[in-house]
């Protein structure tokens, strides 16, 4: 795998157990902008936000590091998909209205970046930047998954994670801030559902390789008992928006 590609090992489980961005957020996004032409989601996943990007820009250009994470982005007539890094895009300079980094710009050489952005940014376009953590459902079953988070693959997330866990709280690129708004991701999810995002992250892989065993197993009947009998219960991620202007 290349550099900081955590997830091309298991990019289907990714790709069909992350929670979905609000579109509010891309609305607000869009009225940042001063021309909706050209916008780039760096690292872009299985293409999540490029897809949340195509009602408000003509074109979209989404790329990753990871070759089978592009793989699993559902194609659309307006986003070109490309394997390539945050620090060397192939895009040309001062051609992007807007860059988008959703969870994942703690991997990023963050001097190379804010170079590329100044490079491929048109003046005044903008960056945005976010992150969430852990899912909001009840007390019950919020301390099962702090406890699988922090004991049980603790020690197997990667080192460079550690912005994310500050909410990017001490990163700065060399640019305009501009305030932002709250948002949160909202979902009514099964507790399978809930497995799945678990066995979702890098660590509990990286855990079953190191260990030969599935740290999620013994989680999986806790968490059904403290789920309860309903259904579907809801979810709630509250996510922190970095946005800036070049």
């Amino acid at each position: 795998m290349a550099r900081n590609d955590h997830f091309s090992a298991f990019a289907a489980t990714y790709a069909q157990f992350r929670p979905t961005y609000p579109d509010a957020l891309f609305g607000w996004l869009a009225r940042q902008s001063d021309a909706h032409g050209h916008a780039w989601d760096c690292a872009t996943g299985n293409g999540q936000a490029a897809h949340q990007l195509t009602p408000h820009f003509e074109r979209v250009t989404a790329t990753d590091v990871g070759a089978a994470m592009i793989a699993h982005a559902p194609p659309h007539p307006r986003i070109t998909f490309a394997v390539g890094s945050a620090e060397h895009p192939p895009i040309a300079d001062h051609d992007v209205n807007l860059i988008t980094v959703a969870q994942a710009l703690h991997w990023f050489d963050l001097p190379a970046f804010w170079q590329t952005c100044q490079r491929v940014l048109q003046p005044h376009g903008v960056l945005a930047y976010w992150g969430y953590l852990l899912p909001q459902i009840t007390p019950a079953v919020d301390a099962l998954v702090i406890a699988y988070h922090d004991d049980a693959v603790g020690p197997y997330w990667p080192d460079d994670r550690g912005p994310l866990l500050t909410h990017y709280a001490n990163v700065c690129p060399p640019a305009e801030r501009i305030p932002t708004p709250t948002f949160a991701m909202n979902a009514t999810w099964t507790v399978d559902q809930l497995i799945g995002m678990l066995d979702s992250w890098s660590a509990t892989h990286r855990a079953r390789a190191a260990t030969g065993s599935d740290p999620l197993a013994p989680f999986g009947a806790r968490l059904r008992e403290a789920w309860g009998a309903e259904a579907t219960r809801p979810v709630s991620w509250p996510i922190t928006v970095h946005a800036f202007r070049f």
